[in-house]
């Protein structure tokens, strides 16, 4: 197994770029080397979506295919009139929130999130969140029905673009780590302590990760990175 050198044990004061970050691994790691001379530049995508509003498409968007998911959604957004916020949401009826092809579940889903935004229990205003350490805002986040350890991931990364985000419940993630670093995969409680010499910029090596399975396994590309 290729040996990594170790993470320095205080993190720089300074916000590094995406692009600085991934060459600050390759000095230390040559796989991760390697998948950059492969795959070119990291590039997580930039949001486009308000915090509330991309937190309602992920809860649509589970356990659905894309089509079918992005119909549920297009249709919601209309409903909506484009407003997005968790005043509109609460103010439509479960009837108005059904007849959009939404289960049960994700009504719940969607009526706790709101209201859990509007009692403060979940902080999403910018400020707020800057004051928030990942793991607290994953603990907030985790309050609301329908929200697990990966949503909540998947909004640290490409929402907040935080640097330093392990998600080792993801399957692309263990899948590629195991391709790249040439080991069996490993589950989600070993993969834990193996992202622990790319402290902080982990979310740089879980992006090479899902671009190890694209690369080495014929994957197509993914919305994750691209």
């Amino acid at each position: 197994m290729t040996r990594v050198s170790a993470a320095p044990k205080t993190e720089p004061k300074r916000r590094v770029s995406v692009g600085d970050a991934a060459r600050i691994l390759a000095s230390r790691d040559p796989v991760i080397a390697r998948l950059i001379a492969d795959a070119g530049p990291p590039s997580l995508r930039r949001p486009h979506d308000s915090h509330f509003a991309a937190l309602v498409r992920a809860i649509v968007y589970q356990q659905l295919a894309g089509v079918a998911a992005a119909a549920i959604h297009g249709r919601l957004i209309a409903k909506l009139d484009g407003g997005v916020t968790p005043e509109a949401l609460i103010a439509l009826a479960d009837e108005d929130l059904r007849a959009v092809g939404l289960s049960a579940n994700k009504t719940a889903s969607l009526r706790d999130l709101a209201t859990k935004v509007l009692d403060g229990t979940v902080d999403l205003s910018p400020r707020g969140l800057s004051r928030q350490a990942d793991d607290e805002i994953t603990t907030r986040l985790s309050t609301v029905r329908g929200i697990g350890p990966w949503t909540a991931d998947m909004f640290l990364m490409f929402q907040l673009r935080r640097l330093d985000v392990w998600p080792t419940g993801d399957f692309g993630v263990r899948r590629g780590y195991g391709l790249a670093w040439n080991v069996p995969m490993p589950g989600a409680r070993a993969l834990q302590p193996l992202g622990e010499p790319y402290r902080p910029y982990r979310s740089i090596a879980a992006w090479y990760c899902w671009r190890a399975v694209e690369l080495y396994a014929g994957a197509a590309d993914s919305a994750l990175t691209r």
